[in-house]
């Protein structure tokens, strides 16, 4: 029987090259009175376990078949207790070598972008330089929220700093060349600091670090660190690299970075205002836009996040907050269903989208409601939306709440439908204007605000001719006007040609900047002999004895401060003030102060 044992495992370990010596020997209560075996321990402890637990299921198996009477009548609990008494495996690996221990960690590593933060060195004095849109702006805030918790201290001067951030922009190439240009003085800087103070740490951050990691890494050796829109939370885990001497980045793009629990430190010295970013990202993928490369895919703060910061500046004194987003009207909230976003999502007529759009939670809209809620007293903005998200339920909103400005930036980008298809705007020319017209009927006096591109892929003449007659039609308040610069990355760059001459583009801007100014003087000299509710930021820039502010289309106004007016009160930034408008520009508005004002007993409009 034990030979019978012995050459049936034999037969299940036949591959292995370890030498097998086995025997068994039954009492008369059937358990397994010995068991020898001899096994080359170097040959691993797979092998013995398979060994071990094939010999025992085999006498197992034996035991149950019914071979002996004393087998079958062996006690199931009498058979456990001599088997656990038995040999284990520890005596069969008594004279092997012990295992070497690995040191595990406790748990995976977070990725780069929620990085423990580490103490910064004794040279910790920050210098924050900011380039581009207000989303830099915004992220210049975020980005200093973060070094401050680490105990990073701030200086507004140059020669002070060991640190020297550059938030940077990178959707066009003049945005770029300043950069590049800045960098240059840096270096003469750094150059010199090495020399006498010590080490002088340059970053560059924001949407360039995430284009040009590479080339701004090599160029002349300048930067140290390279961190990119979603890499701020591990910023100061890189400057404490960047400290020994090696250059460092991160320019991971997330899915789901959105800040939203970083509260943003204000840099601004305007105490006035504030920016509060409610999404990151754009799905749009415009063929001529760098964005969605260097910003990723859309993703949106919850709105408690949104709430929370918004409150926090109203208690802070902050008369204005201007949401902001790469595609702000897109903002969707998706940890929630609920909300007016909750069946179909709904776009502008005449408008379509290249991607799948998401279902439910809770959309622009029901954000933009609950903000201007928080304090009546309190202006509220956004920017940058795009023209297909502006359903009727926004602009009804938009019409109904007295603290929501009656301004809508409609990016155009260009007049013709051919240029707009070549684009992917999803819209026409037609679609476009038709939008402008119900905005019109269903917010009166609203200001508009657009961007152009000149000189974009394939445009002609006839279609430069169609994008001036819509400046001349719509006639805009205020527009942002550029010449097209290629992008790599993006769609044009793979499937278009630059083919417009760079002189060719210079003389159509040109000639698009003229007509904008010539639509936005004669929508000015409009608001003459009226009287606009203005929000004082401070002085004028020209003179110290003039106030500057915006009104409710957030065009620029300044006037004469007239203490006598209000028994001698001296009015302050912060301040709602009525001005009767006396002459206009193309860029600004001129006036006679009438005096101080709350935001809810006064229009924005009225004839005095």
């Amino acid at each position: 029987m034990c030979k019978w044992v012995a050459t049936t495992l034999a037969g299940c370990v036949a591959p292995l090259p370890t030498e097998l010596t086995l025997s068994c020997s039954l009492g008369q209560s059937g358990s397994i009175s010995c068991i020898s075996l001899t096994l080359d321990i170097m040959e691993g402890l797979k092998r013995l376990s398979f060994v071990y637990h094939t010999s025992l299921r085999m006498s197992r198996r034996y035991v149950s078949s019914g071979i002996t009477n004393a087998v079958k009548n062996t006690k199931r609990e009498e058979f456990t207790a001599r088997l656990a008494a038995g040999p284990h495996l520890k005596e069969f690996l008594a004279k092997s070598t012990p295992p070497i221990e690995l040191s595990l960690p406790d748990e995976e590593d977070p990725p780069p972008y929620v990085a423990a933060s580490s103490a910064p060195a004794l040279n910790n004095k920050v210098y924050l330089e900011t380039y581009g849109c207000q989303m830099n702006v915004n992220d210049t805030d975020i980005a200093w929220s973060i070094l401050q918790s680490s105990g990073y201290t701030r200086t507004s001067s140059v020669a002070e700093a060991d640190v020297i951030l550059l938030v940077t922009c990178s959707v066009r190439e003049k945005a770029e060349q300043a950069i590049w240009n800045r960098l240059q003085q840096l270096g003469a800087l750094k150059r010199k600091r090495s020399r006498s103070k010590g080490r002088l740490t340059i970053g560059i951050l924001g949407c360039m670090a995430e284009r040009l990691k590479d080339e701004i890494l090599q160029r002349e050796k300048l930067v140290d660190l390279v961190a990119g829109p979603d890499a701020y939370r591990d910023l100061p885990r890189l400057l404490t690299v960047a400290e020994t001497g090696h250059q460092v980045a991160n320019v991971l793009l997330s899915l789901d970075e959105t800040y939203a629990d970083i509260m943003p430190v204000q840099t601004s010295s305007n105490n006035v205002t504030a920016f509060v970013s409610i999404m990151r990202g754009c799905d749009n993928m415009c063929t001529y836009c760098i964005v969605p490369f260097t910003r990723g895919r859309e993703r949106s703060r919850p709105v408690f996040s949104v709430l929370e910061e918004v409150r926090s500046l109203s208690d802070q004194g902050i008369k204005e907050v201007t949401l902001l987003g790469q595609n702000v009207n897109s903002y969707l909230d998706s940890t929630t269903a609920q909300g007016s976003g909750a069946g179909t999502p709904r776009l502008s007529r005449g408008f379509s989208t290249i991607y799948r759009q998401k279902q439910g939670g809770l959309r622009f809209v029901d954000l933009l409601d609950q903000v201007s809620r928080i304090n009546p007293e309190m202006r509220i903005r956004f920017t940058s939306p795009h023209p297909k998200d502006f359903p009727d339920e926004v602009l009804q909103l938009i019409c109904d709440r007295p603290n929501i400005c009656k301004q809508i930036h409609i990016p155009a980008q260009s007049g013709s439908t051919r240029v707009l298809e070549t684009m992917r705007r999803g819209y026409s020319r037609e679609a476009y204007l038709e939008l402008v017209q119900n905005i019109r009927k269903c917010i009166p006096g609203v200001s508009l605000s657009s961007d152009f591109i000149a000189g974009f892929c394939q445009e002609t003449e006839d279609d430069h001719q169609q994008t001036i007659s819509l400046l001349r039609e719509v006639s805009y308040n205020s527009a942002f006007l550029f010449a097209y610069s290629m992008r790599k990355k993006t769609r044009a760059f793979h499937r278009l040609q630059d083919d417009v001459p760079a002189e060719v583009k210079k003389r159509r801007l040109e000639e698009l900047i003229s007509v904008y100014r010539e639509e936005a003087d004669r929508v000015n000299r409009q608001a003459v002999g009226s009287t606009q509710l203005v929000l004082v930021e401070g002085p004028s820039k020209r003179s110290p004895l003039e106030l500057c502010g915006r009104n409710d289309g957030n065009t620029k106004v300044i006037f004469a401060n007239s203490p006598s007016l209000d028994h001698g009160v001296q009015v302050q930034p912060g301040d709602y003030c009525l001005v009767k408008i006396m002459s206009s520009s193309s860029q600004s508005l001129k006036g006679r102060l009438l005096g101080r004002t709350t935001l809810q007993t006064s229009p924005a409009y009225s004839e005095l």
